[in-house]
């Protein structure tokens, strides 16, 4: 189902506040933390957890899609509107709010384990998703906002995700060489285990050639991995002095979910897809076409349109609010939420999404990102995708 209305003014100045919804997602954990302090059920440790794996993905099966751009003359205007900026500042703290919320809970009651786990799983599906405001933030050049992104990202202890993925990722995106770009065939968890080494290294190497062309060291203070990984340990130093070194548990196992959950999204947004090369061996410019699409209008409004993640790839700079639909995008099935589901479950993954990728190449499997390197050419072979 789709929204039947074409959008106008007037509806694009009404979906204006219903990107509230975004500020408002990461505090569900924090709205679970709070009532168990008031002495509610454990039950309500689950609260998140229910909201954006149960809610969610039924709402956007409900509710549908919503295909239709901003008019081409409105674009500028949302562009400068300072609206939708402050709504990502207004998110931190309010996801700052819910983990700090989290680690009360866990520090200062007597929760059963499977009441622990989950406030533990409900903090880190919000701390990952902080993320998403890291990447908003991190793709503008202005110092607040890249301070912003550097909070954002600290909360989960990923410090070199903007460097990553601004200078990494949308570099090599949809090729071999990208160890954020899911390969066909490739699970989830054998994508986990490549892509968060792999993204943390390149990180690493990235910002340390920036400081080597400043002619500073690794561990100047400048160093802005560091200076993330200093928020962090600020956080964690701060849970620990409060409730003890149980706290470090807490925070170990909650950096890993979140990081994974930054891995489940990576895993989704490209997964099969290949940019092929010219005659020269230089891969094509991204297109639209090299990235997974959604148009659920909830979970497009739970995640600062995040799932239009074509528009994004092809035009880096265009702010969340202005991303497009294109005609004849490979489209994921269900927004984000539902997509993490089907996805930790490979045999159910493949079963849907190996199709989808054969017919976006045609069925020749050589279109394919199959994980062969630039010196290693990818063996012909053709596949029927009906």
């Amino acid at each position: 189902m789709s929204l039947s209305l074409r959008p106008s003014r007037v509806s694009i100045q009404g979906k204006k506040y219903l990107w509230l919804i975004s500020v408002a997602s990461p505090a569900m954990a924090g709205i679970g933390a709070l009532m168990l302090i008031a002495g509610a059920s454990p039950l309500w440790s689950w609260f998140a957890i229910a909201v954006y794996y149960g809610l969610v993905p039924a709402l956007d099966l409900l509710i549908g899609e919503d295909p239709y751009n901003p008019p081409d003359e409105m674009v500028e205007e949302l562009s400068l509107d300072p609206w939708y900026r402050s709504l990502l500042f207004a998110t931190i703290p309010i996801s700052l709010l819910s983990l700090c919320l989290s680690v009360v809970a866990v520090g200062s009651l007597d929760l059963p384990f499977w009441a622990v786990l989950g406030v533990l799983l409900g903090a880190a599906a919000t701390s990952g998703p902080a993320l998403v405001i890291g990447h908003e933030l991190g793709h503008k050049p202005g110092r607040l906002d890249q301070f912003g992104a550097k909070i954002a990202c600290a909360l989960s202890g990923y410090a070199h995700f903007c460097i990553e993925h601004n200078r990494g990722h949308h570099v090599q995106v949809a090729t071999p060489e990208d160890p954020a770009s899911a390969r066909f065939g490739e699970s989830l968890y054998a994508f986990a285990l490549r892509e968060i080494p792999g993204a943390m290294q390149r990180g690493w190497q990235l910002e340390a050639r920036r400081l080597e062309r400043k002619g500073l060291s690794f561990w100047h203070w400048r160093n802005d991995l560091l200076q993330g990984y200093a928020l962090h340990a600020v956080l964690v130093a701060g849970s620990v002095a409060a409730f003890g070194w149980p706290m470090l548990v807490f925070f170990v196992f909650h950096d890993a979910l979140s990081w994974f959950h930054l891995t489940m999204a990576n895993y989704v947004e490209h997964y099969g897809l290949l940019r092929r090369k010219d005659a020269s061996g230089r891969y094509e410019s991204c297109q639209p076409r090299h990235s997974w699409n959604t148009n659920h209008i909830v979970s497009n409004l739970m995640l600062f349109h995040l799932q239009r993640h074509s528009d994004h790839h092809a035009n880096p700079s265009r702010p969340y609010q202005a991303l497009r639909n294109f005609e004849e995008l490979p489209r994921l099935p269900s927004g984000y939420p539902g997509c993490f589901l089907l996805a930790l479950v490979p045999p159910l993954w493949f079963a849907v999404m190996d199709r989808k990728a054969l017919e976006w190449a045609g069925g020749d499997m050589t279109r394919l990102n199959r994980g062969f390197t630039a010196d290693q050419p990818q063996p012909a072979g053709t596949i029927g995708a009906g």
